[in-house]
């Protein structure tokens, strides 16, 4: 045989350029699409700080007003966006007020990757100023992380990061540079990460599995799905859709869960948790079918687990096997992307008809409405209501807003009475309930979604635990709307103590500053509302001034959320009143 003709393929060697290990974390950037970065300079990242000097054409970097606000804004930015969030901080302190940020997007599967400075690798373990052990700090509530010294790791630690950090349940991802590798040349070069030795992130479908769940759908008489944040990561929401269509299976949402339908969608009905809607906590408990998709049976959805849907035969779609089988025992489990779950369930189920069961619901609506919803949304009399603020807002965005919320009595009463009319529209806190994080999230997800607009309802405290990110929004004219639903108390923890600890009111009621001289200082338009009849006109100004705006609306001081499942009980005990 003459090998004479036969083409010898080389490898072609990779193109490099020999840069500064500080330029090639910012090209590694630029390789993953990157184009906003949300951060805090200090000592430990400023060789980082001075690359990017260079490239501000290419990378608008936000400067917060502390570490925390960069974290929750990266996760507002991802949440809207599906992309992966970027924050900036220096090492010590910076680093470590990035911590409760990275613990929210854990819990709540935020892709993000925080990149962090550090001190010089010689002097690491010496308690050098501003060192802190942040790998060992961050580990628990990190998806991955990992300490750079070389500039040679770089490229390979970026790629790595964000693979990690937006394939299967999403998360945050940590990498930490010390200072002499931020300086150091390297001959850069980058390759997209696409697989990592032991790391599935997406499992193989066990289509014996849908099997099984077709089968048990189809002989369901009170099938009921549960809808989790995992559908709207999957982007599933349409095969949810026809799936809920062609079973005529009811479908109620966890906190997260919200906006993956709409409200209106026919199969819809109504929210699940401590304080959701009446029907979907009662219906748990007499189904005789639980569908939950891309959930993970968090404490605030179940009750008391001893109580739980114990009649039910319990289907779990969910992608992280850890989840599955933790909180709730499974009948089948189908351990899958939502999306490629549904899809698959979609032609195996038959085509039914549940009327009574649905009925069902409606009759508990109709109970919810007449003794919580009417008084919540159309007072007559009395302080203004929170229910009323939010109803107002729904009718005058048509639902299309983005909301975002902070934790407390305000964030219960948006997300039951905001109508989610748009896929995407819903940022909170959801299992760590971080208050302080509205604020900042909200100017992440207004930079994410520049063309939507984004309503801030924050109450009194959470407001002032980041309040400084006025500034951020004053420098870069973000044009938030920022609603603070002022009762001069910490609103959530008060009510416990009324119903709960003989209305000893430790420590809650707020003494507060003046809000709109400190709106008016950075420069945002302001109004405060405190009589009835001044809100609706109130909110047509804020909605049509260009740019941010601030809304204090003074509410009734000792107000409580119902419907509520008083912590630890059943479900089935959901009080009205």
């Amino acid at each position: 045989m003459n090998t004479s003709t036969l083409a010898v393929e080389k490898k072609q060697p990779k193109k490099t350029i020999r840069v500064s290990g500080s330029e090639a974390l910012l090209m590694c950037l630029l390789e993953e699409g990157v184009d906003s970065i949300f951060g805090y300079p200090g000592g430990a990242i400023m060789p980082i700080y001075d690359a990017l000097y260079g490239y501000q054409d290419k990378l608008t970097h936000y400067l917060t007003r502390h570490e925390q606000g960069a974290a929750h804004a990266a996760q507002g930015y991802a949440r809207v966006t599906g992309r992966t969030g970027v924050c900036f901080a220096t090492s010590g302190p910076g680093a470590t007020n990035l911590i409760t940020g990275i613990a929210d997007a854990q819990i709540d599967s935020t892709p993000m990757v925080c990149i962090t400075g550090q001190v010089p690798s010689h002097l690491l373990g010496t308690d050098a100023f501003q060192e802190t052990d942040v790998i060992g700090i961050s580990m628990p509530v990190t998806k991955w992380n990992y300490q750079v010294t070389k500039a040679e790791e770089i490229p390979g630690a970026i790629a790595r990061a964000f693979y990690i950090a937006n394939t299967g349940r999403p998360g945050p991802v940590l990498i930490d540079i010390t200072k002499d590798a931020q300086f150091a040349m390297v001959d850069f070069s980058y390759e997209k990460c696409t697989k990592i030795r032991s790391y599935h992130p997406y499992p193989v479908l066990d289509e014996s599995k849908v099997e099984e769940a077709a089968e048990i759908i189809n002989n369901a008489k009170k099938p009921f799905c549960l809808v989790g944040h995992g559908v709207l990561i999957s982007h599933a929401q349409e095969a949810l859709s026809e799936f809920l269509i062609k079973g005529d299976i009811p479908a109620a949402s966890t906190l997260l869960g919200l906006s993956a339908l709409s409200t209106d969608h026919p199969q819809y009905v109504g929210y699940l948790g401590m304080h959701g809607n009446y029907g979907p906590n009662i219906k748990t408990n007499e189904c005789d079918v639980l569908i939950a998709v891309g959930m993970r049976f968090d404490d605030r959805v179940t009750g008391d687990l001893k109580k739980y849907a114990r009649q039910a035969k319990v289907i779990h779609i969910e992608i992280d096997p850890s989840e599955i089988d933790k909180n709730v025992k499974t009948t089948v489990a189908i351990n899958a992307d939502a999306k490629a779950a549904i899809k698959s369930l979609i032609p195996k189920i038959k085509k039914a008809e549940h009327k009574s069961w649905i009925a069902e619901f409606k009759e508990c609506d109709k109970l919810e409405h007449e003794k919580v919803i009417q008084k919540d949304l159309y007072p007559t009399s009395g302080e203004v209501k929170m229910g009323e603020v939010i109803r107002l807002f729904n009718e005058k965005t048509q639902g299309k807003a983005i909301l975002v919320t902070d934790v407390g009595q305000h964030q219960m009463v948006a997300t039951r009475y905001y109508g989610f009319n748009e896929t995407d529209s819903n940022v909170t806190s959801g299992g760590l309930g971080t208050m302080g994080f509205c604020l900042p999230a909200a100017i992440g997800a207004k930079l994410g979604k520049p063309d939507r607009p984004v309503i801030a309802v924050i109450g009194d405290g959470g407001f002032q635990m980041t309040i400084q990110e006025l500034g951020t929004i004053f420098q870069y004219n973000i044009g938030v709307k920022i609603v603070v639903l002022n009762n001069n108390f910490l609103g959530m923890v008060r009510q416990w103590q009324q119903l709960f600890h003989g209305k000893r009111y430790s420590s809650t009621e707020m003494v507060n500053p003046n809000f709109q001289l400190i709106a008016e200082g950075y420069g945002i338009p302001c109004q405060k509302v405190v009589d009835r009849g001044d809100l609706s006109a109130a909110i047509d100004k804020m909605l049509s001034t260009d740019g941010p705006y601030f809304l204090e609306v003074v509410v009734e001081q000792e107000e409580n959320v119902f419907p509520m499942v008083p912590s630890g009980d059943s479900v089935s005990n959901i009080r009205l009143e």
